[in-house]
């Protein structure tokens, strides 16, 4: 582990090679797993501010669900998260050609349509945070249907704090990121 600041940072981030591949996944990660995006209540407030931003975005499915649950839930696990469809999709999964899902929210911003880019943990995936009362952890989440990213990112010779940078630096700031990168750089010089 590295520490920046209040922040423990796993040597996956420096040892792993990572670049979404979504050719190949097609944005699984939105659409797999047993519970919504982890998010923050300020998160969940901005989430239901901008809902008629995306409105029209939304498939059918998930317009139902968020009539009756909202955008978000309390899982089993105490976490706040957002609500799914059918136990798997996040209501905010859209879907393009070829079946390749994108984010309704990152889409509206990419078009000027709101300020807000999406949740933090969605930005940041692979990596998830846990919160601690005196300091943050940053971990990998090795999942299969990102195995095709760490082949493309080994090809491509990207780590995944490098393909992570914005979302890191959003959550944690460009001084914070400044000296993960230092230290990042300084392990491989030492274990190259």
């Amino acid at each position: 582990m590295l520490q920046i600041g209040d922040v423990l940072v796993s040597l996956d981030l420096i040892e792993r090679f990572f670049c979404c591949n979504l050719d190949k996944c097609l944005g699984e990660c939105c659409i797999e797993g047993d519970a919504g995006a982890p998010i923050t209540e300020k998160e969940y407030q901005k989430l239901k501010e901008i809902l008629p931003v995306v409105w029209d975005d939304l498939l059918p499915q998930a317009k139902e669900e968020i009539e009756k649950r909202g955008v978000g839930y309390i899982d089993e696990e105490g976490d706040l998260v957002t609500t799914i469809v059918d136990g798997k999709n996040c209501v905010f999964t859209c879907y393009g050609e070829g079946g390749m899902c994108y984010c309704a929210i990152e889409k509206a911003y990419r078009e000027g349509r709101t300020d807000f880019y999406k949740p933090i943990s969605c930005h940041l995936y692979p990596v998830r945070l846990t919160e601690y009362p005196t300091f943050t952890s940053v971990n990998y989440h090795q999942w299969k249907i990102c195995k095709a990213a760490e082949v493309l990112g080994r090809k491509e010779g990207i780590r995944l704090y490098q393909f992570l940078k914005t979302p890191l630096i959003r959550r944690f700031g460009q001084e914070w990121y400044d000296e993960l990168v230092q230290a990042c750089e300084a392990y491989l010089e030492e274990y190259k």
